[in-house]
């Protein structure tokens, strides 16, 4: 089970809603928050998308990433890792290229956890987050693919492109803070959907996986989100886990994030593979 919020930044008052095993808070700047949760009876996927440069990008690929997650994970049903990996980044490339084909303006920074009995996927493309808590302790599962990095600079740079600081940001051909997302077709000769993903056993000291837009994370670190999550995120009542991802939104926005925001919290107990 999944709980999200998202927060936007407009005079009109929040709402909350239900759909795909979580419940949702909207708040946004102008930029186009999205979350998804599907669950099947073999795995689950959970996802946000943070847009930029309008909605289409985030609009779609909440839309069509689970099919075409499904279609590939189905592929290699029973696989190892590996293959499963391979499933994964096979989706997030295909979702890139048909979102191309629409010659439609925009992109979109996308955070994924895919759930099966046992065991957890997640991988990530542009700056949107996954974090653990793992018996309390928090646990990055991403690295944000933002400009800034040096190993992203160095590949962008070897691709003919380049990386400059626009007033204390960098920013790809002088652009874009991120340097992996779905879409921005202009950049995407460099701004590449390839993400990175990561494996790892559920065991009984994961408690709750935290998924999340920048807007969060550029306020609040990983160890303080876990701290204020977990109090309410250790059973299994829905109605705290809101109250929980509430929490992280509001706590961001009090120390002046004026971005979107976007959080998605896991239970993970019900796919350990000692339950």
């Amino acid at each position: 089970r999944a709980t999200r919020w998202r927060r936007r930044a407009t005079t009109s008052p929040p709402t909350a809603g239900e759909g795909g095993g979580g419940e949702g808070w909207r708040w946004r700047t102008g930029m186009w928050p999205r979350s998804r949760s599907v669950e099947t009876p073999k795995w689950a996927l959970f996802a946000v998308f943070d847009g930029h440069g309008g909605k289409n990008a985030a609009e779609f690929a909440a839309q069509n990433m689970p099919k075409f997650m499904a279609e590939e994970v189905r592929k290699v049903e029973g696989g190892d890792s590996d293959e499963i990996e391979g499933a994964v980044k096979k989706c997030y490339l295909r979702t890139d290229e048909e979102f191309l084909k629409r010659e439609e303006s925009g992109g979109a920074c996308c955070v994924t956890a895919l759930l099966q009995k046992g065991g957890l996927t997640v991988s990530n493309t542009g700056d949107c987050r996954a974090v653990l808590s793992r018996a309390g302790t928090a646990e990055a599962l991403t690295s944000d693919h933002r400009a800034s990095r040096e190993d992203e600079r160095e590949r962008i740079e070897n691709l003919g492109g380049f990386v400059v600081n626009n007033r204390g940001t960098w920013r790809v051909q002088g652009s874009l803070a991120v340097s992996r997302g779905i879409g921005d077709a202009h950049l995407k000769q460099w701004v590449v959907a390839d993400p990175d993903t990561r494996t790892l056993l559920v065991d009984p000291q994961c408690e709750f996986l935290v998924l999340a837009s920048d807007g969060l994370w550029d306020k609040v670190d990983n160890q303080e989100a876990i701290d204020i999550a977990r109090p309410l995120c250790i059973g299994n009542d829905k109605v705290s886990r809101m109250a929980a991802c509430r929490r992280l939104v509001e706590t961001a926005g009090s120390r002046g994030s004026t971005d979107d925001i976007s959080v998605l919290i896991i239970q993970l107990q019900k796919f350990s593979g000692s339950s």
